[in-house]
């Protein structure tokens, strides 16, 4: 067996996509849309939604002096990867009865790019 092909099953296993992770830098670029409505720094006030900073792996309706929808506070979520991505994508059909008014995200590049952003922000 010739060196070169015992590399190659790794670059078959590993793919294009697997080596394109989601970028932040495009994520904080998707975040400027949410920048009216919340805040991403430590220790900054809620605005008419909730700081998000630290929000990956916290659970819905947590961050504290927020006001949330009955919805929300009842979807028992934790926004998790998954969670966050169809959440993003439209948040009222994945908690009808939410008090965010927000249409979503149609491209997953870009939600996903967000939420690498979200899991840790960038000044």
């Amino acid at each position: 067996m010739r060196k070169s092909s015992l590399f190659l099953p790794l670059m078959v296993l590993a793919g294009p996509a697997a080596a394109q992770a989601p970028d932040a830098t495009i994520g904080k670029r998707v975040f400027m849309r949410c920048m009216a409505c919340h805040n991403v720094t430590a220790n900054a006030p809620n605005k008419i939604g909730p700081n998000l900073y630290g929000i990956v792996g916290k659970k819905a309706a947590g961050v504290p002096g927020f006001r949330y929808s009955s919805a929300l506070q009842k979807s028992r979520l934790t926004w998790d990867m998954a969670t966050l991505d169809k959440w993003l994508a439209r948040p009222a059909a994945m908690v009808p009865g939410t008090s965010m008014v927000f249409a979503g995200i149609a491209k997953p590049e870009e939600r996903q790019a967000l939420i690498a952003y979200l899991k840790k922000p960038t000044p």
